[in-house]
């Protein structure tokens, strides 16, 4: 894998997200998501999913779409700020500022971060109570990644069917930041991308 092809890997993944903006029937773009997302796994370069288990690999595991958990949630400021630091081996320890709190209801808040690295963005994570879903969590928004199904400084699109799981949960050779207790929620998410080994 080359730096070339992480940035193509990007520029793809950015190309998707765009796509499912622009798509108006929200269950459509949700299959366009998955189709494509297995496309990238299966045979990109810089794909997360070893080349030893590529050939075997079925695709990401994802439950039908269901919006009853896709939200428009306001952005409430963070009244508290805080900074985390995430070490992730090879790209360091990469910081954090909490700027906001989303409330989805029936689910639980979570904290929204913004990158403090060069160029900045967009991170929510959540780590639920399903047994199905990766243990670290998964990602919602990851503006750095194209993962960003839209909003602005009032709301956000906060749809828990498109959480994705960290490229770590896929080979322990990442190093991946993961949703710490401002991203942890009791409940049960049944949709989005589940951990399958």
């Amino acid at each position: 894998m080359t730096t070339f092809d992480v940035l193509d890997w990007r520029r793809q993944t950015h190309a998707v997200y765009a796509a499912v903006r622009s798509e108006p029937e929200v269950a459509s773009a949700h299959a366009m998501w998955i189709r494509r997302r297995d496309e990238l796994l299966m045979t990109h370069p810089a794909s997360p999913v070893p080349h030893a288990d590529r050939e075997g690999f079925a695709g990401a595991d994802v439950p039908t779409y269901d919006g009853a958990f896709r939200f428009v949630a306001p952005l409430e400021p963070a009244t508290d700020p805080e900074t985390r630091g995430v070490n992730t081996g090879t790209d360091g320890v990469v910081r954090f500022e909490r700027v906001g709190i989303v409330d989805l209801p029936d689910v639980g808040t979570l904290d929204v971060w913004w990158l403090l690295g060069y160029g900045g963005g967009l991170f929510v994570p959540i780590r639920d109570s399903d047994p199905r879903s990766y243990g670290g969590g998964r990602y919602v928004i990851d503006t750095v990644k194209g993962a960003d199904l839209g909003g602005d400084e009032r709301s956000l699109i906060v749809d828990l069917n498109f959480a994705y799981q960290p490229s770590c949960a896929y080979d322990p050779a990442w190093a991946c930041p993961l949703a710490g207790a401002g991203n942890t929620v009791a409940t049960a998410v049944p949709v989005g991308e589940k951990y399958r080994k």
